[in-house]
């Protein structure tokens, strides 16, 4: 008899961006893919009415990272060449990659032209004990698993 395979921690896991891995993400979200609906009414014969659902647009979530804020400033700059309309050099493309416990590949979704829509970083507290998060939004406009 077959035995299933285990289901994917949600622990191990890398994002690249233009082919290079970028480390230390405490965390990843909104990797969705979703079809609007288009409802169409119309009658058949002898005047019943029926709904159709035909397939709309597409519509990708935007996907946030979150991480232990460093001395790097390349979210900044990215974000810069957006706000200086530099849209076509900001775009880029990227993966989330998904591993095994025994670190082997199991997943790669693959997203297209992105760009960051937000970058902040968390609360600052006197006397606080905590790390400062950086989160990131990426826009993009396509998800797919590779």
């Amino acid at each position: 008899m077959p035995i299933g395979e285990d289901a994917l921690g949600n622990y191990a896991y890398q994002i690249e961006i233009d082919g290079v891995t970028i480390a230390q993400f405490k965390e990843v979200s909104g990797l969705s893919a979703e079809i609007q609906v288009i409802e169409h009414k119309e009658n058949k014969k002898g005047g019943i009415p029926v709904i159709k659902k035909l397939p709309g647009a597409r519509k990708w979530g935007d996907i946030q990272l979150k991480r232990g804020k460093t001395d790097d400033p390349s979210w900044w700059k990215w974000i810069k060449q957006v706000q200086e309309g530099k849209i076509d050099e900001a775009r880029k493309h990227g993966s989330i990659v998904l591993y095994d416990y025994a670190r082997g590949e199991k997943a790669r979704f693959n997203f297209t032209n992105a760009w960051p829509s937000k970058v902040s970083i968390g609360s600052l507290q006197a006397g606080g004990s905590e790390i400062i998060i950086e989160e990131v939004t990426l826009v993009h406009e396509g998800l797919e698993l590779a």
